[in-house]
């Protein structure tokens, strides 16, 4: 048994998204977070992307779409990065595992009812406002249940995710 411990690695941003599995990095806010503190190499990171990461919420799905494992412990950035008009000054590398190809992955909300980390399955998406959610056990291998038969090479599936960084809104919904 390991003592590596499991988070849901939240990501609201596409510029964000593509920075992370492009630079194999990981980038927390100034603000102090317990789970922030507490992560180390070794754990292992469920990416999940925001439903408003592509920027349009009604259209788009929350998914968890690949896994991680955080291989630094945090520290200062020498150079911070900014997305989304916020600053990014705490992070670490870590190595992306599995990526599902774009516009696939486990949906979230479908699995939210199973989970015990939403005791309160009404109003589960108040918990994903940070950067990280500690899993239990239990929860992480539903998750992987479910994410493993969608689960590809990075290398393989990175380049939508880059491409839905780079290109305007008319060309990625004629990518949809």
């Amino acid at each position: 048994m390991t003592d590596a411990a499991s988070y849901l690695l939240i990501l609201s941003d596409r510029q964000a998204i593509a920075w992370v599995l492009r630079e194999q990095r990981m980038a927390f806010p100034a603000t102090s977070r317990a789970e922030v503190a507490a992560l180390r190499a070794g754990d292992e990171l469920l990416i999940y992307t925001t439903r408003g990461a592509s920027r349009n919420p009604t259209r788009d799905r929350g998914r968890i779409v690949g896994r991680a494992v955080v291989t630094t412990t945090p520290g200062p950035l020498n150079d911070p990065v900014t997305f989304a008009g916020r600053t990014f000054v705490t992070g670490c590398e870590i190595r992306l595992e599995v990526l599902a190809a774009w516009g696939t992955g486990v949906e979230l909300h479908t699995l939210v009812d199973e989970l015990s980390v939403f005791p309160n399955p009404a109003a589960w998406s108040i918990m994903l406002r940070r950067p990280l959610l500690r899993l239990p056990e239990e929860d992480t291998l539903r998750i992987w249940e479910k994410l493993e038969p969608l689960a590809g090479n990075p290398t393989d599936n990175l380049v939508g995710y880059l491409a839905h960084d780079r290109l305007p809104a008319v060309q990625r919904r004629l990518l949809r």
